[in-house]
């Protein structure tokens, strides 16, 4: 069994990023030189109104494979022994089918996990989000995964689009999408973060207060 280690995880400059949205946390890491954006993944579960989802990635890749009665060892695995406030990211995009979905989300929800990211389709959305859990994916699909495809690895390296996903690293999410940020620049992102969101809501009140945007522009 893999070992899932999250001792290192700067919770601090997590708790910090929840204050703002993924634009502002995607807008601080491109003025970083960095990009993080999870091309066409969003949400399909459940967040309530403002509320985001921030914590380390827990990972598992999926593979093509024939077997049946859903060996899901390795992704079950991965949900047991996430850590509190983690997310799962799941990498099912080699075949069709939903690799998330009600029981999935009941496992990781009672788990403590904070989200669930499938690049891939998902399903049971109308008992997900009655579940009140934020599953992400990139599309919804009442296929299942059994002979098509298996979880075969956890906690290694996912590609999606032009992001890569570790252990370890920081997911952002919310209901413009998902954003993942390297571990070991967490703290910078946080503090670009914390800047660029007191600059917009400085220009937010004056705007609010009947100042016209190109006297503001750039916030």
């Amino acid at each position: 069994m893999i070992k899932f280690d999250y001792s290192d995880t700067d919770w601090a400059s997590i708790e910090r990023l929840k204050k703002w949205y993924s634009g502002d946390v995607h807008d601080s890491m491109e003025s970083l030189g960095l990009w993080g954006h999870l091309d066409g993944i969003s949400l399909l579960g459940a967040l309530e109104p403002g509320q985001v989802v921030c914590g380390p990635a827990v990972t598992v890749l999926f593979e093509q494979s024939d077997r049946k009665g859903e060996p899901q060892d390795v992704y079950h695995n991965a949900i047991d022994n996430a850590p509190k406030g983690g997310v799962l990211v799941c990498d099912a995009s080699c075949a069709p089918g939903s690799c998330s979905g009600e029981l999935m989300s009941s496992g990781a929800k009672t788990r403590g996990v904070a989200a669930t990211v499938v690049h891939g389709t998902v399903r049971d959305l109308a008992q997900v989000r009655a579940l009140g859990y934020a599953l992400f994916g990139s599309s919804a699909s009442p296929v299942g995964v059994t002979g098509k495809k298996e979880p075969k690895q956890s906690q290694v390296p996912l590609t999606i689009g032009r992001a890569v996903v570790r252990p370890g690293d920081v997911i952002f999410g919310d209901i413009d999408g998902v954003v993942v940020i390297p571990k070991e620049r967490v703290k910078d992102v946080a503090d670009a973060a914390d800047t660029l969101g007191r600059h917009e809501a400085a220009a937010r009140d004056r705007i609010l207060s009947g100042e016209k945007l190109q006297s503001i522009w750039p916030a």
